[in-house]
Formats: C-alpha cells, structure tokens, sequence
C-alpha cells in the first residue's frame, strides 16, 4: 500500500529481457537502505526488489526488480530507457499521516499528455485515456476534485472528462518528479481511485440482482 507521495527518482541503468519478464536495474538515494522483497512503487507500479548490488568505487548501491507481461501491458515500464527517471515510492507506515490517497501501486491502464500550459509558476497537464462503457463499470473513470495516481504521484482531479482530465502540477513537485520531463506525447501510468472502483462493483452487482 502507498500513499501518492513521491520519495524520490531512481534513474534506470540497466534494462534486461528475460523471456516475457524485463529485469530493471536502478539507483536511487535510498537504495542501501532497501533488502530483498521490498515493495518499491515506480512510476505507480507496485515492483518487488530481487537483487541488490552494494556501492563501490565512489557509486551509489544498486537494486532490481521484475516487471512481468501483465505488468508490460498495462503501464509504462516497458517504455523505459536507460538514463529515465523513475518516481519511487517504499510502501506506506501504518503508523503514519495519509498525506496523498489509498494506492495500491496497482496500475490500471496507462495516459497520453496532449497538452501542458505554464500557469506562471505551476503547470497544468491535461492528460487522455482510454474509455469504454465496460471500463466504467469497473470504476476506470475520474470525478472532479477526486484523486487519481498519475505516475505514483497522488493528484487532485481538475475539469475531467468522459476519457481525459487534468491536474495542476506545483513547482516542488515539478522538480522533485519525472513530471518535468512530461510532455504532449509522453504516455503515463494512471491508477483510478480504489473507493470509486468499490462503488462501481457494487452499482453493477446491485444492477444485476447479485447483491
């Protein structure tokens, strides 16, 4: 479980095919801090660590972790480079404030950025996805001033649409994520919010008599 809140970016810099499987091997500033079988969120998508190489020669530690083919398909991860950065996320403390929204690091489809407007100190991102009548009832849509995960960053919905929305971006966040190098094109990971998808279940099961 996580919170939206971006720790911090992990640069990619190893990528391996290994049949369906793609092992990714990254760097980031809590990376000796991390053991087998941790959950790291990157870029939203909840990735379990394998394998952890310490620092040498003056070079931060190293950590790797599997994306699988379901895992492919419905994010970004498969786009990735050598040299991107990735927003990180550890799992949540129980013990802590919920400062972003409940994220399951459970991607459910990814977005295209059509458009970025400068609003003289913060951005705005109006992002596109895909949308049939199917994917609603599953609870694949936004609401305004609901929550929305876009690249594991815990967002505010703004002006949304029957398959886009927007989100306002402010300058912390803007240079403390991968959102500064978003543009129209680059596709994202979005993950909807779980309370909507629970209310969607339960409309279409009360629909059909099972409930």
């Amino acid at each position: 479980m996580f919170s939206g809140i971006i720790e911090n970016m992990a640069r990619v810099v190893a990528i391996e095919h290994d049949q369906d499987n793609v092992h990714l091997t990254l760097t980031c500033p809590f990376a000796q801090e991390l053991s087998i079988d941790q959950s790291i969120a990157h870029n939203g998508v909840c990735l379990t660590v394998v394998a952890i190489t310490p620092p040498k020669g003056g070079q931060g530690g190293l950590y790797t972790v599997t994306a699988m083919r379901e895992t492919l398909e419905r994010s970004n991860l498969g786009l990735l480079k050598v040299g991107d950065e990735v927003n990180v996320e550890r799992s949540m403390l129980m013990n802590g404030r919920l400062d972003g929204h409940i994220v399951q690091g459970h991607v459910d489809q990814t977005a295209t950025c059509i458009a970025v407007e400068d609003q003289q100190g913060s951005h705005q991102y109006t992002f596109k996805y895909e949308s049939t009548k199917e994917m609603v009832r599953h609870g694949y849509f936004t609401v305004d001033k609901g929550s929305v995960t876009v690249n594991g960053v815990s967002l505010t919905v703004c002006r949304p649409t029957a398959d886009t929305f927007q989100v306002c971006i402010i300058p912390y966040t803007y240079d403390n994520t991968n959102f500064h190098a978003i543009h129209p094109g680059t596709v994202v990971n979005i993950e909807f919010d779980i309370i909507g998808k629970y209310i969607a279940r339960l409309q279409t099961l009360s629909g059909s008599g099972d409930v």
